[in-house]
């Protein structure tokens, strides 16, 4: 069973998923998928949490069924990204959900370069 008490086990755990590679977004370290560049974890604001990139419908069922666990600030909300606890109380369910996020992040065109 996968251990997620801080960023460093959030981030080993995504890198043992296909194509992910440690890189940036807007500066602070994340975990993307190599062949688009499209992340989809976040070291985010808050702490004692990460954000995961989620569609917004599954943001809405993760804050519903477990507010313990899945929260948001006004900062997130209206994002495909929810604010992740590292002190869950069912890892295994926040596992599926990265690797969830990854997929959906792999099915992405890369994002826009700015000029």
């Amino acid at each position: 069973m996968p251990k997620f008490g801080s960023w460093d086990e959030v981030v080993a755990f995504a890198l043992t998923l296909p194509g992910t590679e440690l890189s940036k977004s807007w500066g602070s370290p994340a975990v993307k998928v190599a062949a688009n560049g499209r992340a989809f974890l976040y070291t985010g604001r808050e702490p004692d949490s990460f954000v995961l990139a989620i569609d917004q419908d599954s943001k809405l069922i993760l804050l519903e069924t477990d507010p313990d666990t899945y929260w948001q600030t006004p900062h997130y909300e209206g994002w495909d990204g929810v604010l992740v606890r590292f002190a869950s109380d069912d890892p295994e369910r926040v596992a599926a959900m990265i690797e969830r996020a990854r997929d959906e992040a792999a099915a992405k065109k890369p994002p826009r370069t700015r000029k």
